[in-house]
């Protein structure tokens, strides 16, 4: 089987989000055999292949970003090559530039769609774009969403027939590396509250910044960006610690009391730094926003949840746990079992080789 993943970015550029979960996809189904190959825009000269672990990625030079949206002229030419000797196109949303790919070149072979996120930030242009995006979703073999609770809050999943759920998986990591451990025990301490992610316009951090404010628990907060940009973030019990390595973020969740999660806007729709948290059985402190992020965290269950936006709530939630130690403890431990039964990456592999089936791929 040959899969086509499509996405406006991905390794060695971009290793967020979205590029996150294809990679996973990709070396998860490398080992049943499938070859996957990644279609992404980047800087690049147009038809690099770029060897990532098991699978290609394919550069198609980016021309233009407007709105948050890559496009290249070149990118149609390369798509319609690799999409002839693709069994299954496998899009990622929200991209619009690949809903013209997708109607300038008419695959030949069952096409998908995982429907990351509503568009959120972009809305007069939305208006425009809605009846293209509109179209593309129904021109497809299948459409996935990443959480039942995503499904019932996107008017444009509820619009549309037939909407299946696939939760997003990721797999299990070493032990942390003690020397890592011993390391950051002694820059910043332990049973803090961590926060991991780039620091962008949705995350929440001017709220946790005026919670740190409310509360006299340490937090930690790592992850890109400028955080000049947060006034706040600058507290005494507040420790940036900038731009942090996997082996950096599995020593520092090691530590950690639990794992504060301030998104406040539906662009964050599931929350793979939750999962991750989850993943090392840490208590977590999320918004409720309708999305996927409260599929992860349960309330009361794997970590508390409050309203977005709203600083008094999550310093409430800190305080809560920093008050309770065994409990949050204990809903660490719920979280822990609840990603080995719902999120753990062969799951997803599994899921979504079924639905290729189901499509039609291989029959």
């Amino acid at each position: 089987m040959n899969v086509l993943h499509v996405y406006k970015t991905y390794l060695p550029e971009d290793f967020t989000g979205v590029p996150r979960v294809i990679h996973a996809l990709a070396e998860g189904m490398a080992e049943q055999g499938v070859r996957s190959q990644v279609l992404a825009l980047g800087p690049g000269k147009t038809g690099t292949e770029i060897p990532i672990d098991h699978h290609t990625v394919h550069i198609a030079h980016r021309d233009l970003d407007i709105a948050s949206t890559g496009m290249s002229f070149s990118a149609l030419g390369l798509f319609r090559r690799l999409s002839k000797s693709a069994d299954v196109v496998h899009y990622h949303f929200p991209w619009p530039f690949a809903d013209l790919l997708h109607f300038s070149a008419r695959p030949n072979c069952p096409t998908v769609v995982t429907y990351h996120s509503d568009i959120v930030k972009q809305k007069r242009l939305l208006a425009a774009y809605a009846p293209l995006r509109d179209r593309f979703l129904r021109d497809l073999d299948a459409v996935v969403a990443t959480s039942p609770n995503y499904v019932q809050s996107s008017a444009v999943l509820k619009a549309l027939d037939d909407v299946q759920v696939i939760p997003i998986g990721i797999p299990d990591v070493p032990e942390p590396q003690p020397d890592l451990v011993a390391q950051w025990r002694e820059r910043v301490g332990q049973d803090f509250f961590l926060f991991v992610g780039a620091l962008r316009y949705y995350k929440g951090l001017s709220f946790l910044a005026d919670a740190a404010g409310k509360t006299q628990a340490r937090i930690v907060v790592a992850g890109a960006g400028d955080s000049s940009e947060w006034p706040g973030l600058d507290r005494d019990n507040v420790s940036y610690v900038g731009p942090i390595s996997d082996e950096d973020k599995i020593a520092l969740l090691s530590l950690c009391r639990a794992f504060v999660f301030p998104s406040h806007l539906r662009s964050e729709a599931f929350g793979i730094a939750l999962l991750e948290a989850a993943r090392a059985g840490k208590a977590m402190i999320s918004c409720e926003m309708g999305t996927g992020t409260t599929y992860i965290n349960l309330d009361n269950v794997t970590g508390l949840t409050v309203p977005p936006a709203d600083a008094m709530a999550l310093a409430a939630a800190i305080d809560t746990l920093e008050a309770a130690p065994e409990r949050a403890a204990a809903m660490g431990a719920a979280a822990r079992q609840r990603y080995l039964s719902l999120f753990r990456a062969e799951m997803q592999t599994a899921a979504y080789l079924e639905l290729y089936r189901q499509v039609g791929v291989g029959s």
